[in-house]
């Protein structure tokens, strides 16, 4: 294996004219916990590498869009360069984070064709996310894609517009009946908004594209294993999104438990304990997330403490404990039982970018970080839209905008701003979906891109 060679984000830049090095700072992930240190960071006198293994900053909260053809992936994303061109103290290197040597302060990655680099670093940020959990039966991904990256999502809108097509050539009713029925597992807000969306391309984009079929027949099952969805908006906003669902065509299965997964469909255990199979051609996994690989990683090099779903356990100031040299941010951080959604991960990694510059100065705030809780929202159907902001609960059509104004706020970039508000309103007008062209095949994401192994000490 090629020796692993190592690099400084400017290694001849100086803090005080030439006295001494200007700290090094690594940022690992590219989502909204690490493009938000990264901003802080760029404002400091510290020179600041941001490894991520696609190169780009994914606005996830609208993946789903993409997947049923409302919105394309340059819509969603940003490359990280183009949103760091004007930070010269800014570099980005496409590569995998896969260990950390704490006591050298290095950080081990992998380049795209799998030859090792390693990365030093004075300060260290970690945002490296999640990744789809099937709780332990990974035998089910390759029936069950997930949503937590762009080719999940083009392997999800193959999967479906496939379906449709399948089923366009089947002469009987009962051989295009699996291809007409989605199945949907897990019923929190990715599960909700692709079902949701599932039906509205069904009852809309697609009615009048088919002469055999009916795609309005399609049916769509949503699975969740608690006794309502989106429960974590509380009961009342709940009851009105199940009311929505169901007005929608989409049935749900509560209080089951997936039990199997297979290529013709899925195996469910009712409440009673009693067992049913359904036949359903396209399943899709929305339930449940682990912590990346790295985390483990982290955790043997820092002695830090895991959660049972490998997220590790923070102090106050989102350092690990006895490395107040290491930040960890977002969905792979624990603290305080705070939720795994985007405006923690913002706000985490802003604050976390402010204390190592602070700490750089020689200085500390003392302060511990404070998430302050803006609410939630959640896009249910057209015209219909969860908001939970504090006492604020808003639903229907008022909720829908509601939505609507904050993803438009938070997305990165006023092109993708301007660009998805044009692109919504197309299809609110027309009905019509510019974005469903679909890979041949399911995008591969066991490629050969960073394979191979990393020199860890």
């Amino acid at each position: 294996m090629t020796a692993p060679t190592a690099i400084g984000a400017n290694d001849a830049a100086s803090v005080d004219a030439g006295s001494e090095c200007t700290p090094r700072v690594v940022v690992i992930g590219g989502g909204f916990g690490g493009l938000y240190a990264a901003r802080r960071l760029a404002r400091g006198p510290v020179e600041v590498t941001v490894l991520d293994s696609t190169g780009v900053h994914l606005f996830q909260p609208l993946l789903y869009q993409c997947a049923t053809g409302m919105l394309s992936e340059g819509q969603i994303t940003a490359p990280l360069r183009a949103l760091f061109k004007r930070h010269r103290n800014v570099a980005t290197v496409l590569a995998k984070a896969v260990d950390v040597d704490a006591q050298a302060r290095i950080v081990h990655a992998l380049r795209s064709d799998g030859t090792a680099l390693q990365v030093p670093y004075e300060h260290l940020v970690v945002a490296a996310g999640v990744q789809q959990s099937y709780f332990g039966h990974e035998e089910y991904a390759p029936h069950a894609p997930g949503m937590k990256s762009i080719d999940d999502a083009l392997t999800v809108r193959r999967r479906v517009l496939a379906a449709f097509e399948m089923a366009e050539s089947l002469p009987t009713a009962e051989q295009r009946r699996p291809w007409l029925t989605f199945a949907l597992v897990g019923a929190g807000p990715t599960g909700v908004e692709l079902a949701g969306q599932i039906r509205e391309l069904a009852g809309h984009t697609l009615r009048e594209q088919f002469r055999t079929i009916d795609p309005e027949e399609a049916h769509v099952l949503l699975y969740d294993g608690g006794d309502a969805p989106l429960a974590s908006f509380g009961p009342e906003l709940s009851r009105r999104a199940a009311c929505t669902l169901e007005g929608l065509g989409v049935e749900l299965h509560l209080k089951t438990k997936v039990t199997g997964v297979d290529a013709t469909g899925l195996e469910v255990e009712h409440e009673d304990g009693s067992t049913s199979r359904v036949q359903a051609r396209t399943v899709l996994w929305t339930a449940g997330v682990a912590a990346a690989p790295l985390a483990a990683a982290l955790a043997r090099s820092t002695g830090a403490e895991q959660e049972r779903d490998g997220r590790l356990r923070v102090q106050p100031d989102l350092s690990l404990a006895g490395h107040p040299e290491i930040h960890v941010v977002g969905d792979l951080m624990s603290l305080s039982g705070l939720p795994g959604v985007a405006e923690v991960a913002m706000q985490g990694g802003w604050y976390a970018g402010g204390e190592v510059l602070h700490a750089v100065a020689g200085r500390s705030t003392g302060k511990p970080f404070r998430y302050r809780d803006l609410g939630s929202a959640a896009y249910v159907s057209r015209g219909h839209a969860i908001v939970s902001a504090g006492p604020l609960k808003l639903s229907g059509r008022l909720g829908w905008w509601g939505w609507g104004l904050i993803h438009i706020a938070f997305l990165t970039g006023y092109r993708n701003r301007a660009g998805a508000l044009l692109t919504w309103l197309s299809t609110l007008a027309s009905g019509t979906r510019r974005e469903l062209v679909f890979p041949a095949h399911d995008v591969d994401t066991g490629r050969a891109a960073f394979t191979g192994s990393a020199s860890t000490r």
